[in-house]
């Protein structure tokens, strides 16, 4: 059964308790603002699941800019399991069941979110197999930024991931305009999202990255324009693997979902 628990990030360091449950946890711990989007608020929460496998390879999940950790990634983590691999799911602060108002979340924080994650796996299991990610659209931004700079992860894959900056100016020029952004669902951007987001360039990854990378696109995604993922493998100075996917969005069909799963796997198990 997956098995909760969560991490608690703190000035930079981490530290893992584990819940009681093994099913969805209701409730959260109260969220803690926090005035400077790039630093880390004291003693904030980052839930997260485990799905156990009997092996020591590990495949860790990141959501989207305005997703969480439930829906396909409960699937997909499901599959991981059959695959053999232990796979973890969670919560970026400021979304699903983690800390943080959305407003005061940045790429930074998302960095520090998935670092706390990957540590709280490293301390307390058998590193001697195999540590991979999987992205999608922003959390996709985080895990190749992550696999530029962490020496421990072996392979990075990825689904409509946002390589391109620019491909969020519809998003920022409106902070510009009116100061803060506020989704139909509520949630809110302001320029300390775009501020920090700007000390990230792509570039930064494409010279630095050296583990294989997967890309899954929708040919017909018009949030993020599967050109940017050409783009990118363009410019990967490593093994890069793409497949577009005709007639497919932003959002994936369950028919789509379904083969992005038996690629990823098939993609793994061959690097």
């Amino acid at each position: 059964m997956p098995r909760e628990f969560t991490v608690s990030v703190t000035d930079g360091s981490s530290s893992v308790a584990e819940s009681g449950s093994t099913a969805e946890s209701e409730s959260t711990a109260e969220s803690e603002s926090n005035a400077e989007s790039g630093s880390i608020a004291e003693s904030e929460s980052v839930a997260a699941v485990h799905h156990e496998a009997p092996s020591d390879d590990w495949l860790v999940f990141c959501h989207g800019l305005r997703s969480d950790k439930s829906g396909s990634y409960e699937r997909r983590c499901q599959r991981a399991v059959d695959e053999g691999y232990n796979a973890v799911r969670f919560d970026f602060r400021g979304c699903g069941a983690s800390d943080r108002d959305f407003v005061d979340h940045s790429l930074s924080t998302r960095l520090a979110d998935l670092q706390a994650v990957l540590d709280s796996v490293q301390d307390g299991h058998n590193n001697a197999g195999s540590l991979s990610l999987f992205g999608s659209s922003f959390g996709g931004t985080v895990a190749l930024h992550t696999a530029a700079t962490d020496d421990r992860i072996d392979a990075v894959a990825t689904r409509a991931p946002v390589t391109d900056l620019s491909t969020l100016d519809r998003y920022r020029n409106r902070v510009e305009r009116e100061g803060v952004l506020e989704f139909d669902t509520g949630e809110r951007l302001d320029e300390r999202f775009f501020e920090d987001l700007d000390s990230y360039p792509f570039a930064d990854v494409a010279g630095t990255l050296d583990v294989p990378v997967a890309i899954f696109h929708g040919a017909a995604d018009d949030s993020v324009p599967v050109s940017d993922s050409l783009d990118a493998a363009g410019v990967l100075e490593t093994d890069v693997f793409v497949q577009v996917f005709e007639g497919e969005g932003h959002i994936f069909s369950r028919e789509a979902e379904a083969r992005v799963r038996g690629l990823l796997f098939a993609w793994l198990a061959e690097t």
